[in-house]
């Protein structure tokens, strides 16, 4: 009796640019999936992808790929101002989703197609891959463990180079487009926010063809719990030394820094409760991602990233379509119209000088 081949799923792709070959690299890992098309407006990108994955077909209009390959989930990996009718039409056609982060600029279109997706009844998922990092469990629990009253946030990086970035019509700016993730996992750790005021400068930033949007900001957040935060964020460093990314949480007797998919260092947290936290004393200890514990000397705990948080990310959702369950999926569409919220009222607060409360409908 000869043994029945089975189908593999069939992956597609939209959009081939940076974003898109960050997450075929990860494709390229797994062998239980068929890399079946790749679309781009430009074609030579999307033969590049087809050359590199060994498989596939190239299209430039995803409709046509759709009818032609009939594919089981798919990755939107496009420009913020491309949103809306790609989602809509791939939940009209019952396909799974993966969108990249910021899932739109305008929170009304967000709303629509996460309200097709609930009606749907659609796995989806977007890329924050950090909620998936092995260092969200400690900091998760430090917070359980204490009331936390100040969070001080900071995210510095240099100007992208894609040519959308560089304007904030296009890209939504830096708060929107990249420290959306930090804004993000804050939520997700912590609380959600109640009313944000944000202000912004130009003026840093020089010598960039058609730059046109802030080059830092610094937002003032108010959580439902009555916390506080500050979150300051800039695309002005040129240099390595300049650039910082970290989030600090702070009770009254201790605190947690968190350097996203780095490491997580937590200070004077000996009374927490925790069992691996009271046995830290004075001396300090290193957490491996194996749970052992050895001496850091510094009178801290370290917990170190382990493994890649952004293959982890895609391989639930993958792993969800294979299934059919997406209870393991961090990040759903739905979830992720709300961090949009946050950093849009953002800039509106900046546009509008006032603070901005934060609904979440």
């Amino acid at each position: 009796m000869k043994n029945k081949r089975v189908e593999m799923k069939k992956l597609a792709m939209i959009g081939c640019g940076g974003i898109g070959e960050y997450h075929l690299g990860h494709f390229l890992g797994f062998s239980d999936i068929e890399l079946a098309g790749f679309c781009d407006l430009i074609p030579q990108r999307a033969e590049s992808f087809v050359k590199k994955a060994g498989s596939g077909k190239v299209f430039t209009n995803y409709r046509e790929m759709y009818d032609a390959i009939h594919p089981d989930m798919v990755f939107i990996c496009i420009p913020p101002t491309q949103h809306g009718e790609i989602e809509l039409e791939t939940i009209r056609r019952g396909i799974p989703f993966f969108v990249e982060k910021p899932v739109a600029l305008r929170l009304d279109l967000a709303r629509r197609i996460r309200d097709e997706v609930k009606k749907a009844g659609l796995i989806t998922a977007s890329g924050f891959q950090c909620r998936y990092s092995n260092l969200v469990e400690p900091n998760v629990k430090f917070i359980k463990n204490k009331e936390i009253v100040f969070i001080d946030c900071i995210r510095v990086g240099g100007v992208p180079g894609a040519p959308w970035w560089k304007k904030k019509s296009t890209s939504g700016g830096q708060i929107v487009e990249q420290t959306i993730h930090q804004f993000d996992i804050i939520r997700y750790v912590f609380d959600e926010p109640e009313m944000v005021f944000s202000l912004g400068t130009r003026g840093f930033v020089t010598g960039i063809d058609g730059y046109d949007t802030d080059d830092l900001s610094t937002t003032v957040v108010r959580f439902r719990n009555g916390a506080l935060a500050t979150i300051s964020t800039g695309c002005y460093a040129t240099g390595g030394e300049a650039a910082d990314s970290k989030i600090v949480f702070s009770s009254r007797d201790a605190r947690a820094e968190l350097r996203i998919l780095g490491d997580l260092k937590i200070f004077g947290c000996r009374n927490s409760g925790d069992d691996a936290e009271d046995a830290a004393g004075s001396e300090g200890l290193v957490v491996k991602g194996d749970g052992t514990m050895t001496s850091s000397g510094s009178g801290e705990i370290i917990y170190r990233q382990e493994g890649d948080a952004g293959i982890l990310c895609d391989r639930t959702f993958i792993d969800a379509v294979l299934t059919g369950d997406g209870s393991r999926i961090r990040s759903p569409y739905e979830d992720a119209v709300r961090s949009l919220e946050f950093t849009l009222a953002c800039n509106q607060s900046m546009e509008t000088g006032l603070p901005v409360k934060i609904t979440q409908v």
